[in-house]
């Protein structure tokens, strides 16, 4: 039986993103997307998670199940934490989408570094990186980033001023830490095209891979 993946953005610049990976990882598996920059927009505004944004994030994923969706996938970090109140509402399984990239982390290095672009998305990754190591029982170093301007350049259009100032906060992190996690989805654009002496995750094909695992034995 066909299994269908519903994936929940906050910016239409992943959708491209993601189907490409869906096409490489999950061959045979239904895909549809619901988009609403909105929820980033007024989280941003807020300066933090809002309780009706969360709301919002929970009906979305509800919306996700009724549509038909065997799995649901998130693709913000930002409302991240919405996402795992929202997990136990949920009849089917929902993951978001950096936690199989904080998992990998902790196994990767004592030392790591978190680089975001946005500054609401800072504080859940970090928090999120320390839950799993705990999970684990891996004692770790974090260290934080926020790369200013670059996520208002690559909304504006202008996706080479972001990759850019990522690809040089990322060089400067990486020599000081044993891995660096790029906090946003968006960030992975840079991951592959820097030249780093350690690993730099980037949510989208961790998260992937961890589908490809899940749909097949679900």
């Amino acid at each position: 039986m066909t299994k269908t993946l519903g994936l929940i953005h906050t910016s239409a610049t992943l959708v491209e993103v993601f189907a490409a990976l869906c096409a490489k990882h999950l061959p045979g598996v239904e895909t549809f997307n619901i988009v609403d920059d909105s929820l980033i927009k007024n989280t941003i505004a807020a300066g933090r998670l809002t309780p009706l944004t969360a709301r919002r994030v929970a009906d979305h994923i509800g919306s996700a199940e009724a549509a038909g969706a065997d799995h649901v996938l998130v693709t913000c970090s930002s409302i991240g934490p919405a996402v795992e109140a929202a997990e136990p509402l949920t009849g089917v399984p929902v993951t978001r989408v950096d936690r199989p990239m904080a998992d990998r982390a902790v196994c990767l290095g004592r030392r790591i570094g978190v680089l975001a672009t946005v500054s609401t998305t800072l504080d859940p990754t970090a928090d999120l990186v320390r839950r799993r190591a705990a999970v684990a029982d891996r004692p770790i170093e974090l260290t934080t980033r926020l790369c200013e301007g670059a996520f208002e350049a690559l909304m504006g259009g202008d996706a080479a001023a972001h990759d850019a100032a990522v690809a040089g906060a990322l060089r400067e992190l990486a020599a000081q830490v044993d891995v660096v996690v790029l906090a946003q989805a968006s960030m992975a654009r840079v991951a592959g095209a820097v030249e780093t002496p350690v690993p730099v995750l980037a949510s989208p094909r961790p998260a992937m891979e961890h589908l490809a695992t899940r749909l097949a034995h679900s």
